[in-house]
């Protein structure tokens, strides 16, 4: 099955491998049963994504990416498992939906020369209001 990621980027779920694993934390007997988590792993470079893609995924600094360039995930916050698969699969195109959106370069900008002036002032009337405040001579 697809997943659309936007309008002209998708991954086929064969993709994707999904294990299922016990849960960590409290939750009583059920969690010692039940194997309710997902582990997700998307190997990057071998995905269909497209090559300027792989790479900004690959040069995130993310600790979730092993350095073979396979993303782990771990799903565990509801009680059943297609929850933790769907969630899982949900956070995995979230996070790839994220690198497409390119940043706009920074402009970089100088404060004005009237705004100088104006701190200066300011600081000057501080300072004035300051002396003021010696002992008082009789």
């Amino acid at each position: 099955m697809e997943r659309k990621i936007t309008s002209s980027i998708s991954i086929d779920e064969s993709e994707i491998e999904m294990q299922a694993i016990r849960a960590q934390g409290a939750g009583g007997q059920n969690v010692n049963k039940v194997s309710s988590a997902i582990h997700l792993r998307f190997d990057i470079r071998a995905s269909s994504l497209p090559d300027a893609l792989k790479e900004s995924l690959l040069c995130a600094k993310d600790k979730r990416i092993t350095t073979d360039g396979v993303l782990v995930l771990k799903a565990q916050n509801y009680r059943t498992q297609e929850q933790n698969r769907e969630d899982a699969i949900t956070r995995l195109i979230g996070w790839i939906k994220a690198a497409t959106i390119k940043q706009k370069p920074r402009k970089p900008t100088r404060v004005s020369r009237a705004a100088k002036a104006r701190r200066v002032d300011a600081k000057k009337l501080r300072g004035a209001k300051k002396s003021l405040r010696g002992k008082v001579e009789v």
